[in-house]
C-alpha cells in the first residue's frame, strides 16, 4: 500500500477506535454519504492532501498532510471546537505505526474553527502532517 493510502487508513482507524470522538460524530468520512450526521449533529471528512517529497540519496521519504474536516449543525462553535480538541489530542504526536511504510512523526500544525458559508454549520479544519519513510 502506497503511503498516502496507509497513512488516510491510520487516521480513519485511529479516529473511529477514539470512543470520546465517536461519542460526538456521526461517523468518519472518506465519501460523504446522504445522511452523514446519522443521530449526532456533528461529522468528520477527509479534506485535500498533499505530499512533498523529502528523499535522499539513500532513503525514500515524503511529508504528508492531510485536511480533516469537522463538520457540526450544533447550535454555536462549541462542539465542533470539542470535537477539533479530541482529535487534536487523538494525533499530535501520537504513537502510531503504519504497516508497510515508517511513520516517523505525526503533528497536528493547524486547528480552525469558523461558521460555514450557509450562516448555520460550524465547520472546523485540523491540519495533520505525517513523516514517513518508505521502502525502496
Amino acid at each position: 500500500m502506497g503511503a498516502q493510502a496507509e497513512l488516510q487508513k491510520l487516521l480513519y482507524d485511529t479516529l473511529r477506535a477514539t470512543t470520546a470522538i465517536m461519542a460526538l460524530v456521526g461517523g468518519v468520512y472518506d465519501r460523504v454519504p446522504t445522511d452523514p450526521y446519522k443521530d449526532k449533529a456533528a461529522y468528520i471528512s477527509f479534506g485535500p492532501s498533499d505530499v512533498v517529497d523529502d528523499s535522499a540519496d539513500c532513503s525514500v521519504s515524503g511529508t504528508h498532510s492531510f485536511q480533516l474536516d469537522v463538520w457540526s449543525k450544533a447550535v454555536g462553535q462549541v462542539e465542533a471546537k470539542n470535537i477539533v480538541d479530541l482529535i487534536y489530542r487523538t494525533l499530535h504526536e501520537a504513537d502510531l505505526a503504519l504497516t508497510a511504510n515508517a511513520l516517523a512523526e505525526i503533528r497536528v500544525d493547524f486547528r480552525r474553527v469558523f461558521t460555514d458559508s450557509d450562516g448555520l454549520t460550524t465547520h472546523g479544519v485540523v491540519s495533520v502532517t505525517a513523516s514517513i519513510e518508505e521502502p525502496e
